[in-house]
């Protein structure tokens, strides 16, 4: 191959990968109710599960204690917006299923780690929280993508409270790109290998973040691990930083000098680090 035609294909396979990772830059004014601060990890819930996950306890102790929150939703078979984050209902409440087999009455019926705690609604915990504190909005992804972000957003709008959405699913990002551009948006993203479900392409694609050009985020949720190079040039090119889950304290100056924003569980810091 004559040398201008290989620098001539390694030029535009450069500005393709470039095209695909780019992502939006957060203005200082979008950013500024998240940044430097702290995010329990489906609420202060407590390594003994006294105090179970994505609960409507441990939401209202972390927005007590002034932590921002982040929690996770999707929909039950009828179509309601419920805070959970397992696509099945076995780890935590002990039933064999999907989530999204069950109608709203059914999962009411059942209990969180053995606690008396419910599956709350997205409603119930957006009241719990009453705007104190910060949400970072995990949507799940699932079959019915769509329908959910159109609850979600419809729900959202009538908040009076600063939140921010995210998925591990760049089609869901996309869609708050184009129906919601004024709301903070946020690729989620781990280790290539850490996409089990599918094939190495795909783990690829999602694990560097080479599907931003769907969503254009304006962060990068990255697990707690360190960033591969297209993740990292994708921060360089001006999406924020945040990391999960944080849960030692040995790692607390860390991430918090190297973040804008970090989700934390099993530890105490304190609610802001800048």
């Amino acid at each position: 191959m004559p040398l201008f035609l290989l620098l001539f294909v390694l030029f535009a396979v450069a500005a393709l990968l470039l095209a695909a990772l780019w992502p939006s830059r957060p203005g200082a004014a979008a950013l500024a109710p998240f940044a430097g601060r702290n995010f329990a990890h489906r609420g202060l819930h407590s390594p003994d599960k006294s105090v179970p996950e994505n609960s409507l306890a441990a939401f209202r102790l972390a927005a007590d204690a002034g932590y921002g929150i982040e929690l996770d939703i999707q929909l039950s078979k009828d179509g309601q917006v419920v805070v959970f984050h397992d696509d099945t209902l076995d780890r935590v409440c002990g039933v064999s299923g999907r989530v999204d087999a069950f109608s709203l009455e059914q999962l009411r019926e059942m209990r969180l780690c053995g606690t008396g705690e419910k599956i709350p609604l997205f409603t119930e915990v957006l009241e719990a929280v009453g705007g104190r504190v910060p949400l970072i909005v995990e949507l799940k992804s699932g079959p019915r993508n769509e329908q959910l972000c159109r609850l979600a957003l419809a729900l959202l709008e009538g908040y009076q409270g600063d939140f921010c959405i995210e998925s591990f699913d760049p089609r869901i990002v996309g869609w708050f790109r184009r129906s919601a551009p004024q709301i903070l948006r946020g690729q989620l993203a781990q280790r290539p290998r850490s996409y089990n479900t599918l094939p190495a392409p795909g783990g690829l694609l999602l694990g560097w973040t080479l599907a931003n050009f769907i969503g254009r985020p304006q962060f990068i949720a990255y697990q707690n691990r360190p960033r591969p190079l297209p993740v990292r040039l994708a921060c360089r090119l001006g999406a924020a930083k945040v990391v999960w889950t944080v849960r030692e304290e040995a790692d607390r100056p860390r991430v918090e000098r190297e973040n804008e924003m970090v989700i934390f569980e099993f530890y105490r810091p304190a609610p802001r680090f800048r």
